[in-house]
Parts: structure tokens; sequence; C-alpha cells
């Protein structure tokens, strides 16, 4: 298998060097060449199988330069009952007649994202000591990724992190999840300013090549395709676990920032998984949304980014993106580029409404979208609370609350859990009066002594910081 740039660079990568890569040398994301195919023959053989050996059977059609038994071998370290509390690893639970609960918080930072990062930490520790060599991963976050990252990545040998996060952003348990790491090899950078201003300094220095090499930086963020492609192996358990035969098609509602989950999501359907619709579920911080209501895709400035009761969705220019409008223009890279190179840098949109491309995404790739309020949230919590005595976090109210506006008769709609409610206890205890429980070996966490280095929105101050701490 190898992999292009969405923006048409000549050169095709195999998977462990756009692993260590991040952004493509064009600024473009890395996507494999074709998706392959998944046949019902497949789908039998992999509803019976267990989380770990279902990873490797999906990953193993993307990478073919770690030997299979090596590759075997991550997955079973990576996926087990000690890590992520179950030995369904993603348990479905039924919440109401045709809504679905996929569980994807049990892991040790209590958000989705360790699905992905657990996996990544691995990967990149076993080809780092292939290799010799170390790595600096840069990493921006809007509160979950920093922390999955760190966790996974933190005593691993050859990385260093430094992770970015907008300053007084994210919930206090957020925060301190991150900052109250004192590893060596962990470096949290709170930058002045929204989500979107770390995102757009991790771009910045991964396109300065020479900087790039110098340093060997990496990203865990969502352009880094191997993270992406470890979510895709929930979609598939998702659906095994809500069916009983190739037959049935589901939906799954995902609240969505970066849309690098629902991006996963759209490349599981690409393989063949029937998956009838994929539910885009936004907060105020609506640009994903209107884009599929209206065509037009706008990015706002950090003064029009709301800060919100879910804030890992406060993200108003969604990296992942690129990916999916590479896909629905053909794969012409030459569009996707002018797109995202030529109108979205000069004037911060683009208008796809009347190119007869865009009811595609509907149509051909089954993407709808919602988008909810503070007062949505709160009300879908206290209702999920009241009706089915289950707790859910800010995040997936909103993806709870977009399932429902697009359910459709005999079709099982699978809501993505985002997060355990005690990372938004905030929210809780304005819905239901009460603190949500906390995993005891969180207690007292907003306590521990921080340890974070405050930055300014400035490429060059967050080049300083690495440089000197590398050296």
């Amino acid at each position: 298998m190898r992999y292009l740039s969405t923006r048409g660079h000549r050169d095709r990568r195999r998977f462990c060097e756009i692993l260590l890569e991040g952004l493509a040398p064009d600024g473009g994301l890395y996507l494999p060449e074709h998706y392959p195919q998944v046949d019902a023959a497949t789908l039998d053989k992999w509803r019976v199988l267990p989380y770990a050996e279902l990873a490797f059977e999906v990953l193993s059609l993307y990478i073919d330069d770690i030997p299979p038994a090596d590759l075997r071998a991550l997955c079973a370290k990576t996926y087990t009952a000690e890590v992520f509390g179950t030995e369904e690893i993603v348990p479905l639970r039924e919440l109401e007649d045709g809504v679905y609960l996929e569980a994807l918080s049990n892991g040790p930072t209590l958000a989705f994202k360790d699905m992905a990062m657990q996996l990544l930490g691995n990967l990149f520790e076993y080809e780092l000591a292939r290799r010799g060599e170390e790595l600096n991963i840069l990493g921006a976050t809007s509160g979950d990724t920093g922390s999955a990252a760190e966790y996974a990545m933190r005593g691993k040998k050859g990385v260093r992190v430094f992770m970015t996060s907008p300053d007084g952003r994210m919930s206090p348990f957020q925060q301190a999840q991150m900052f109250s790491l004192q590893d060596a090899n962990i470096h949290n950078l709170a930058i002045e300013g929204v989500f979107d201003d770390c995102q757009d300094i991790v771009k910045a220095v991964s396109n300065d090549l020479a900087f790039k090499r110098q340093y060997k930086i990496g990203t865990v963020n969502s352009i880094n395709w191997a993270r992406l492609l470890a979510q895709v192996v929930y979609y598939f358990a998702g659906y095994f676990q809500a069916t009983a035969s190739n037959e049935q098609k589901v939906s799954f509602a995902v609240p969505s920032g970066n849309f690098g989950n629902v991006c996963a999501g759209h490349v599981a359907r690409s393989m063949g998984l029937p998956i009838h619709q994929l539910v885009v579920a936004t907060n105020e911080n609506d640009v994903l949304d209107e884009f599929f209501r209206t065509g037009v895709y706008r990015v706002r400035g950090a003064a029009d980014t709301h800060e919100t009761s879910s804030p890992s969705m406060d993200i108003s220019k969604a990296s992942n993106f690129e990916r999916f409008m590479f896909d629905l223009l053909g794969r012409d890279a030459g569009r996707a580029r002018a797109l995202f190179e030529g109108e979205l840098g000069k004037s911060g949109r683009f208008d796809l409404s009347q190119d007869p491309a865009f009811a595609q995404a509907a149509t051909r790739f089954g993407f709808v979208s919602s988008s909810s309020t503070h007062a949505d949230r709160i009300a879908t919590i206290r209702d999920t609370d009241k009706r089915f005595a289950t707790l859910i976090d800010t995040h997936t109210a909103d993806g709870l609350k977009a399932a429902r506006e697009h359910l459709a008769p005999g079709v099982p709609m699978i809501v993505l859990e985002t997060a355990l409610p005690i990372k938004f206890a905030a929210s809780i205890v304005e819905a239901l009066g009460h603190e949500p429980d906390r995993p005891a070996r969180f207690v007292g966490i907003e306590a521990l002594p921080k340890r974070v280095t405050r930055l300014p929105a400035d490429v060059e101050a967050v080049k300083r910081y690495i440089s000197q701490h590398c050296d």
C-alpha cells in the first residue's frame, strides 16, 4: 500500500514513512492510493473476532511494511481489558429503541482519543527502535487529544511530546490531566489564543521542512493517518455488535470538531461497511454543519470561535476535512489544492453549493449534519439520566441530539461516546445538581502541581522552545 498527498505531491510513501512524517511535503494530508474493499465473506469472518484481532485485520490491509507477526503483537499489546476496562474494549448498549451508545472512553484518559493514541504510542516506539531514531511530537489539543497523547507517550523511548493547547479554554479536569504530568519527555505549551491558533502553529512548523527535518518533528493530531486508521476499527466493532447479519445497515452519529473521528467512518464506509448515514454533530461552532447544509465552508477567526460547554469541539477550521473533500472531488488534487491552499488561504471560505459534487456528500457518501446549543446539551444530559439512568458528557449529548434528528426506520443509530462525564463536571452539576462519578486514580488531580509553559500564539516562539529543549 502506497500513500499520496491530497495536494498532488509526486512522491508515494509507505505506511511507516508517513507514520513519522505528519503532513506531506506540499502541505497536503496523506491518504491511501485506494481503499481496500471488504466483502461479505470477510465481514462474516471479522464479525466473531475479539477487538485486538479485528484491529490487526483492518490495519493489515493498509500496513505492509511491518511484519504481520509484529503488527499482531502491537495490536494485542494495545487493546487489552487491563487498559480499556472490558474484554469487548468498545461495548455497545441500547439506550432506547434503535439508538445505541458505543463506549469509547474507558481508556487511560477517559476519552475516545485513547482508542487510537494507545496504538500510536506503541507504533512510534516500535518504528523508532527499528530505525534507531528519535521523534519530537508537536501537537495541538482542544481538550482530549493532548492528555491521550501524553499518557500514551510518557516514558516511551525516543519520543518527546510538545503539546499546545488554548490557554484557559479547556475544562479544569482536562487541564489537570495534562499539566500535572511530570515526565521529562512531556512539554505542555499553553498558547494565548484558541485551538485554531494552536493548530495553525502545528501546521506552520510541519510546513517548515528544514526545521521539521532538523528536529525530527512528527504529529499525533488526526492529520496523522495512523491515528485516523486506528479509529476505523471501532466502526466495524460497533456495526458487528448492533447487527445480526451483513444485510443490515447502521448509521453513526459522531460529535465532530476536527473531522478526524467521522472521517474514519467515511473510510470504513468507503471500504464497504454497510453504513447508511454519517451524522456530523457540532456545537455552536457549526462550520461543518453549515457546509453540509449549504455547501459553503467558512472558517471563523478567534473572535468568532465560541467558548462552549463541549470545548473539544470549539474548532472552526477542521484539519481533516481536506481528506473528505479530496474524495468528494473525485480525488482531484489540483482542485483540492485550489480550495485549501488558494481560496481558503485568501478569503477563509469556499462555496461548492452550485457544484454537482456537493449533492454527493449526502447521496453518495451518506453525510448529514446537525448543531446543538448549551441548552440542548443540558436538556439531553438531564433527559438521558432521568429516562435511562445513563450519564453522558456534553459532547456525547451533542451526538445524541443529532442522532434523534436523523433516525430512519429499521436502521440502528450508533452514537459514538466522546468522553466520560467527569471531564466536564460543571455542566453535569448544572444539569443534575451533583458531581459525576470520578475514577479513584483521578481523585484530587486538580490540586496536583502543574508543569506548563505559557507562550504567545507565535510560530517562532514555539520553534524556539522546541529547539531549546532538544539541543
